[in-house]
C-alpha cells in the first residue's frame, strides 16, 4: 500500500528523472535482494553469509510493513537503496524502540540517497511515537558512522570482536537516538 510519495530536488539524472522515496512493495523484493545479496557476498557490512532469495525477502518485507516503515529510493522504477525500521527486542517494554537498517547500491553510494531515506524514515517514526532508535553497524564502516552522526545519533555501545566473517573478527558499534 502506497502510503505517501515524497519528491526529492528537481531533476537527479540527464535524463531528466525524479528521485522518489516511497513505501516498499513486495515486487520491489528482487531489487532489494540485488542491493543487500552484494554486501552479504561482498563486505562483512552484514553479518549473513549466505545470499537471501526474493521468496525470502518478501517474507522479511510482509513482516516489516506490518508494524513498521520500510522506504525505498525509486529513479523511475529502479530501486537505489532502501531503508526500514524493525522491533529492537521482542520484550513488550521495548515496543517504542527500533533498530535501522539501510542499504544503498554499492555504485552510487556518497550521493545523499541514504540521508534522504534516513531523514523520511527518522520523520515517520516520530509520527509512530518512537521514543529510541539503534542503529548497528559492523566496523569499519565510515559511511554508516557519518549519517548516525549527521542525525545526531550517539555512540553508545562497541562490542569488540562479535562477528567472524571473511576470515575476521569484526567489531560492532551501536548508535542511538532519542527522539524527543
Amino acid at each position: 500500500m502506497l502510503k505517501s510519495i515524497i519528491i526529492l530536488g528537481k531533476k537527479t539524472d540527464k535524463e531528466g528523472k525524479c528521485m522518489i522515496i516511497r513505501d516498499v512493495k513486495r515486487e520491489d523484493s528482487r531489487q532489494i535482494c540485488e542491493i543487500y545479496n552484494y554486501y552479504i557476498e561482498n563486505t562483512a557490512i552484514s553479518f549473513e553469509e549466505t545470499a537471501v532469495t526474493q521468496a525470502n525477502m518478501e517474507k522479511r518485507i510482509d513482516s516489516i510493513i506490518s508494524s513498521f516503515p520500510w522506504l525505498v529510493a525509486d529513479l523511475d522504477g529502479e530501486i537505489l537503496g532502501y531503508a526500514y525500521a524493525s522491533k529492537w527486542k521482542e520484550r513488550i517494554a521495548y515496543r517504542y524502540s527500533v533498530e535501522l537498517s539501510i542499504y544503498i547500491k554499492s555504485n552510487i553510494l556518497g550521493q545523499g540517497i541514504g540521508t534522504r531515506l534516513y531523514g523520511e524514515l527518522i520523520d515517520r517514526l516520530r509520527k509512530k511515537n518512537i521514543h529510541s532508535m539503534v542503529g548497528g553497524i559492523a566496523i569499519p564502516n565510515i559511511g554508516s558512522q557519518k549519517i548516525h552522526e549527521k542525525f545526531g545519533f550517539e555512540k553508545v555501545a562497541h562490542f569488540k570482536e562479535v562477528g567472524f566473517k571473511v576470515d575476521t573478527w569484526i567489531d560492532v558499534e551501536y548508535w542511538q537516538l532519542i527522539l524527543e
